[in-house]
């Protein structure tokens, strides 16, 4: 009887069958926070280099008709640099018409949806499962060059 007693008051090795459920309870939650993290950091990174791109390859190009085209370019590399090819829009807004007018400016906004990493989609409701991540850039029309 004293062996089955001093058996049950042993609490060896139970440290570490706590210390593993309390490091499951608290770095679970923690890592999926620093990916959740990550990844809007690179959505952030994608629109801001984007629109910043997206503007010089406008204001750079020799006509209006090839700017849009040159500019979606210079956006959809930087969406696909950070792993955003299909969540990426760009919209381009000018200040004169034609938009290339001396003087004026060219104002582009880029915006990405960053989807949640792991979060299923029946959650819908309950979580959000995307985050709307937007950048803007205003780059001038240069004033004395020929076009």
């Amino acid at each position: 009887m004293s062996t089955w007693r001093a058996r049950l008051s042993d609490e060896g090795g139970t440290a570490v069958i706590e210390f593993v459920w309390l490091a499951i309870l608290l770095l679970v939650p923690l890592i999926y926070l620093v990916l959740c993290l990550a990844r809007l950091q690179a959505g952030s990174y994608a629109v801001t280099q984007g629109a910043r791109e997206a503007a010089r390859a406008f204001v750079t190009a020799e006509d209006d008709s090839s700017a849009q085209a040159r500019a979606r370019a210079a956006s959809d590399i930087a969406f696909r640099d950070q792993g955003f090819a299909d969540h990426g829009d760009l919209t381009v807004a000018c200040s004169a018409s034609p938009c290339l007018s001396p003087g004026g400016s060219v104002t582009t906004q880029a915006t990405v949806t960053v989807p949640l990493p792991l979060v299923p989609s029946f959650l819908g409701d309950v979580v959000p499962l995307e985050i709307p991540v937007s950048a803007s850039q205003v780059a001038p029309v240069p004033e004395y060059e020929v076009r």
